[in-house]
């Protein structure tokens, strides 16, 4: 069974009760969505909500005589707000259809990597067959199975302002860099370099914790899967109305990039609150178009 079935309130399904499960959104599904597949064959996803924005959805075909072929099914959680704007690189599994996306956005550090929610817009667009798609920003989300809650750094007002005026101009020296800009790279080079003597020397007396505010990293070889640390900006509580397992959804801010992470409450240590850490291990996943 999928591993991030217990994010969003499955963490004691049974194999027997999961084949009921697929086989009622066969039957019934909440939505129903269809497009041509790169070979030209009708595709179909449906999906059964089990709390708002958040369930099941089985991938797959019709066969000549009406029934449904599953190809496989996946949870998901569908995020609330644009995360980046950053036209999307997409990337088709060799194993079976679907896609992950890939970002080159310069907050983040690293190329973010995602798993593909409404792919069926990408085969359904005339932008189908194009490597790099952008249909004006990417709503991202989480799943996880693992976290914590670490309490905030504090920081005064003034050295609030300072650290957002940093990340500004390293942001717009990415940009540069990244556009070719030789000076740019240079001082970026010399100021990892100062970051560097800076942590080392904290690291003797400190927590990197206490140092580190957030952080984005990759998890493992799977490449949509990672590990993150980042600031709670909102969280609410809701329930699998089929599990009754009370899950949390929490807006992080990590990397000054927005995007919601869903765990179940069993699987959370600490009081999520607004203004404290979360820390933990999450796969991504995302819309290319923001409803």
């Amino acid at each position: 069974m999928h591993k991030y079935l217990r994010s969003i309130g499955f963490s004691r399904i049974r194999k027997k009760e999961l084949d009921a499960l697929l086989f009622d959104t066969r039957r019934n599904p909440d939505h129903h969505f269809a497009a041509l597949d790169t070979d030209g064959n009708e595709f179909v996803e449906l999906r059964r909500e089990i709390a708002p924005d958040m369930g099941l959805a089985m991938r797959g075909v019709y066969t000549d005589d009406g029934h449904f072929q599953m190809d496989y099914y996946f949870p998901y959680r569908l995020g609330r707000e644009v995360s980046t704007k950053t036209p999307i690189e997409v990337v088709r599994a060799s194993d079976r259809e679907s896609y992950l996306g890939l970002s080159d956005d310069v907050r983040l550090g690293v190329d973010l990597i995602f798993f593909i929610q409404d792919m069926l817009v990408i085969l359904d667009s005339e932008q189908r067959n194009q490597k790099v798609v952008d249909f004006g920003g990417v709503v991202l989300s989480a799943l996880s199975t693992e976290g914590k809650i670490i309490l905030p750094i504090y920081s005064t007002a003034k050295q609030l302002e300072r650290i957002h005026q940093r990340e500004s101009d390293r942001e717009a020296l990415l940009l540069a860099a990244r556009d070719g800009n030789h000076e740019a790279y240079e001082e970026l080079s010399l100021d990892d370099m100062d970051m560097y003597a800076m942590i080392s020397k904290r690291v003797e007396t400190e927590d990197v914790l206490s140092i580190v505010n957030s952080y984005f990293m990759p998890k493992g070889i799977e490449s949509d899967k990672y590990s993150i640390l980042g600031e709670i900006i909102e969280q609410k509580v809701v329930v699998n109305h089929h599990t009754a397992e009370t899950l949390y959804v929490l807006k992080i801010k990590c990397n000054n990039i927005f995007f919601d992470v869903t765990i179940n409450e069993q699987d959370l240590l600490g009081e999520p609150v607004v203004g404290r850490r979360f820390k933990g291990d999450v796969w991504m996943q995302g819309r290319v178009k923001a409803y």
